[in-house]
This record gives structure tokens, C-alpha cells and sequence, in this order.
């Protein structure tokens, strides 16, 4: 009797909005990024590029990939791809390719060496790069070492040396193997101020390499805004004139959303889920009126869109002037994680509907839903909330907005927090 009289109830626990974990951490060519020149990786290029390829797969055509972690030693990976037609012809092959990959930081992907094996040229690669924060100084190699046919001095391997840090970025690759009157491959120079950056990049063109010549040269200026965490929007426009031949404007933007759910497998107190919705549009047209002349259809553009729903589906369509297409993922979270894909392609000039197909077989890492609080990433004040902002009063306290705008992402899973501020 007494028990009953004094006993109360446990507090019920309070509601959380689960938070996803990103489809694809990091992206293959996010990897590779201090390989390249800054120029061709900022204003919003790397997401441009992962919009509108990943999971698009080419028209009757399958793609097979498997990545690999050892457990024992997480700093080496392994990533196997063949890909050929669907209906194979005598004049179609298949192609295979393998990448064994070392890298120094396991949260860090700038310094790291890896051997590229392939069917085609080039069959045997090395490539490598080292890249010192705390002075903000890069080095990095391209070496083809076996190929079938060495036809210019870039067959011989490529180095550059750069600079990096949150504000400025400038670099150079050279061809160390070049013939005398052989320029740098390229320089380039990007500067970001506030929300806005500008960058310049030389590329001589053999023949007329004059500093004076605008052919040699490209500028782009963009506006962002975003910390670069999935969990926090952005919008990146950019303006972009190309070798001053070609003109192309573009703009990305990531909005993280919320909505109900009620999943019998979660528990109670999930109240909602995070969705990870992108946008992007892309622009090219010639300014040069010698290519326009001979090209009739000299100017292109695309649209795409990415609806990531949780941490099982993802669904992609993109229109151009020329085809449309659609894909859609499906990801199980087993051990290892499996990714079966498809992507439908319409041809407007004949009509046709043509379908692609990917599999992807993932070991290299482990990632699993994050619970966060109902106010959190709501993008407008006028917003419904889902339930008031509360803290945990036992275990492990939820993601709270005030923490993201402040910049503690501490607590969080390393895909979630914001890219390194390199340039």
C-alpha cells in the first residue's frame, strides 16, 4: 500500500527527431580533392558534380564496386569497380578497375598514397599527397607508371606544389619531365572574403603560352553561404568565365527539413526524421563567336534535385535540353553495407526510355541514425514545431540548434561535421 501511495511513475523520455546518417561519406571525389587545382574544387563544383553523376549510370550499362576496410588496420582501403554494357557487343568491353589506398589520418583525407591498377591506360598509377596544417603547405604527385603508350610529356607524371588555408589558396602543377619550352601545367590563385570568393587559373595552351594571351586564362567569382555541415543549409551561386571561349553560371543549394513519422520500429518518443534535400543548376554557353558559328547548339544547362528521405532511400532526377533521367538507391545497413541502384534515361530525340544498373558493396564505415532535438535545423521561425526544446535529464543529450550555431560539433559523427576550411 505504501508503494503505491509514495511509487511514481518514471518520466516519460523526451521526444527526438532522428538525423540520418549522409548516403555516400566522404564522396570518392571529395577524397581526392588536394590532387587538383582549388580552383576546379570550389564554388560549389565538387557538389555540382556529385549531383548530377553519382548514381546516374550510362544507358544500358551496369556498374559493380565493393570498398573495403580491413579491421585491423583502418588507415588502407580497397575499391574494385568493373562496369560494361548490358547487352555486350564485339565492339564493348568491360572494363575493371582497382584503387589500394593509404592514408595517413583516418578523419583526414589530404595526406594519403595510392596505386591505381586498370584495363586501359593508364594500367598502373601511383599518386600521392602531403599536405602540413599547421603551415598550410602541400606537395603532390601524379605518376603513370606502366602505360601502353607514352605519347606527351604529361604521360610522365605531374607534381604540384600549393598553399592552403581558410581565406587563401594558390598553387602551381608542374610536368617534371617537361621539354624546354613547356610551361607549368597550370596556376592558380582563390581568395574568399566574407561570403564571397574569386579565383584566377592560368593554363598556357601549347603554342601561345603569353601571359597576355586570355585564352591561357579563367575567372570565376561566387557567393556562399552555410558552415558546410549536411546538418546546416547552404546556397553557393557562381559565375564562372572559361579560357574566355565559354561562359557558365551555377548554384547549389542544400536545405535540411523536417517531417513526421511514426515508425513502429523506433521507439515512442521519435516524433519526426531530417531529410536532406539539394538543388542545383547548371549554365554553359559560348562567348566566342568562331565556336558558336561551327556549333549550333552551342549553349547547354541541367537541373537536378536529391531527396535523401533516410538513411535507406535516395531518390535523384536531373533535365537537360538534350535528356532526362531519374535514379533511385536503395542502401542496407548490414556488414558490409550493400547499395543496389538504378537510373532510367529518356532521349528526346528518339523517345526512348534506356536503363542503367549499379551495385556497390561498402565496408568503411559504420553509421547509424543520431537523435537530435525537435527545434533542430528548423528553417523558418513560422515553422511548426514538433515538440518543445528539451534536454536529456539522463544518458546522452540530443543535438541542440544552439550547439550547431555556435560551432560545437564535437559530439557528432565525423560526416556530419563541417568540411576542413581549406581553400
Amino acid at each position: 500500500m505504501w508503494k503505491w501511495l509514495f511509487s511514481r511513475e518514471p518520466a516519460a523520455p523526451p521526444p527526438v527527431v532522428l538525423v540520418p546518417p549522409l548516403f555516400d561519406f566522404p564522396p570518392l571525389a571529395a577524397r581526392n580533392r588536394m590532387l587538383h587545382s582549388s580552383y576546379d574544387v570550389v564554388f560549389g563544383k565538387l557538389a555540382l558534380g556529385s549531383l548530377f553523376q553519382d548514381y546516374f549510370h550510362q544507358a544500358r550499362h551496369f556498374t559493380t564496386r565493393i570498398m573495403l576496410k580491413p579491421m585491423d588496420d583502418p588507415h588502407v582501403d580497397l575499391i574494385a569497380t568493373v562496369s560494361g554494357p548490358l547487352d555486350r557487343k564485339p565492339e564493348d568491353n568491360i572494363t575493371g578497375n582497382a584503387l589500394f589506398r593509404w592514408q595517413s589520418d583516418v578523419n583526414d583525407p589530404h595526406t594519403f598514397m595510392d596505386l591505381y591498377v586498370s584495363t586501359s591506360d593508364p594500367i598502373l598509377q601511383m599518386r600521392s599527397c602531403a599536405y602540413y596544417p599547421k603551415y598550410g603547405f602541400g606537395a603532390f604527385g601524379v605518376f603513370p607508371l606502366l602505360l601502353k603508350k607514352r605519347e606527351s610529356s604529361q604521360d610522365y607524371g605531374l607534381m604540384g606544389l600549393r598553399y592552403g588555408s581558410g581565406n587563401l589558396s594558390f598553387g602551381v602543377t608542374l610536368m617534371p619531365f617537361a621539354m624546354k619550352d613547356e610551361l607549368p601545367k597550370s596556376a592558380w590563385l582563390v581568395s574568399k572574403i566574407g561570403r564571397v570568393t574569386a579565383g584566377v587559373q592560368y593554363e598556357p595552351q601549347q603554342g601561345n603560352a603569353k601571359l597576355s594571351n586570355l585564352m591561357n586564362w579563367s575567372c570565376a567569382m561566387g557567393y556562399g553561404v552555410g558552415s558546410g555541415s549536411p546538418l546546416c543549409p547552404s546556397f553557393n551561386f557562381s559565375l564562372e568565365l572559361v579560357k574566355s571561349s565559354q561562359f557558365i553560371a551555377s548554384f547549389y543549394q542544400h536545405m535540411v527539413v523536417q517531417r513526421r513519422v511514426k515508425n513502429p520500429l523506433e521507439e515512442n518518443s521519435v516524433v519526426g526524421i531530417t531529410n536532406y534535400i539539394d538543388f542545383g543548376f547548371e549554365l554553359q554557353t559560348s562567348v566566342d563567336d568562331a565556336i558558336a558559328a561551327n556549333n549550333i547548339s552551342d549553349s547547354t544547362f541541367q537541373i537536378g534535385a536529391s531527396w535523401q528521405a533516410n538513411k535507406n532511400f535516395l531518390l535523384k532526377a536531373k533535365v537537360g535540353p538534350r535528356s532526362s533521367s531519374m535514379a533511385f538507391a536503395f542502401k542496407s545497413w548490414w556488414k558490409p553495407s550493400f547499395t543496389f541502384s538504378i537510373s532510367a534515361t529518356r532521349d528526346r530525340a528518339d523517345g526512348k526510355m534506356q536503363y542503367g544498373f549499379g551495385i556497390q558493396s561498402e565496408s568503411l564505415r559504420e553509421a547509424s541514425y543520431q537523435r537530435a532535438d525537435p527545434n533542430f535545423v528548423m528553417l523558418t521561425p513560422s515553422k511548426e514545431h514538433l515538440a518543445e526544446g528539451v534536454v536529456w535529464e539522463t544518458g546522452k543529450r540530443p543535438m541542440l540548434q544552439s550547439d550547431i550555431d555556435a560551432g560545437h560539433f564535437d559530439g557528432l559523427p565525423r560526416e556530419l561535421r563541417p568540411l576542413d576550411k581549406i581553400l
